[in-house]
């Protein structure tokens, strides 16, 4: 396992992640293409794509497996969600729990690509919570957050923070593509 000199110096408030593949082509496309485009029949490759790495890491199953929510706005735009339609497919071939109500996104924002990467955390602050009468369980809980893509990790922070604030004990991130940082050497 990496860690990256960012994280060893400022650690996250997760514990882990787990990136199958870099954002870069051809998976951007692929990705763009299931995520903007209704192209839900490149779900199981995308699913394979995840749990190969998960398998390939030796990290075994995932905790409960949360999908990161989005706005009901964009939800009507999409007609889906893609990180539950991702999740809850790999939920089975990992055999966990996945639960697409348990964490709420109760702010639209706008989309993290149209943001510089100093405003994404503010953009996305408060923009999340746990269901109010399921809070107690998360209680000493390990949890698995689930979205497509990382890109400054603003989001996956501060669903990490929701979640520890709500008693989580373990939060680890989960993503297909990781887009790579301008100062990565890989």
């Amino acid at each position: 396992m990496r860690t990256c000199g960012a994280c060893l110096t400022d650690p996250p408030p997760f514990d882990s992640t787990i990136a199958a593949t870099t954002y870069g082509f051809p998976w951007d496309r692929v990705i763009g293409a299931f995520k903007f485009h209704g192209a839900l029949d490149l779900t199981p490759a995308l699913v394979d794509l995840m749990a190969n790495a998960n398998d390939a890491r030796g990290t075994g199953t995932p905790g409960l497996l949360l999908p990161v929510p989005i706005s009901r706005e964009r939800l009507r735009e999409r007609g889906y969600n893609q990180a539950w339609e991702l999740a809850r497919r790999l939920a089975r071939r990992c055999r966990c729990e996945a639960d697409p109500a348990l964490l709420l996104r109760i702010k639209d924002t706008p989309h993290q690509l149209a943001a510089p990467p100093e405003r994404r955390a503010a953009n996305v602050r408060g923009a999340f919570a746990i269901e109010p009468r399921r809070r107690g369980e998360l209680q000493g809980r390990g949890v698995t957050l689930f979205d497509d893509v990382m890109t400054s990790a603003a989001t996956a922070s501060e669903v990490a923070r929701v979640l520890r604030s709500a008693g989580a004990a373990r939060v680890d991130v989960w993503v297909v593509a990781r887009t790579p940082r301008a100062d990565d050497a890989h």
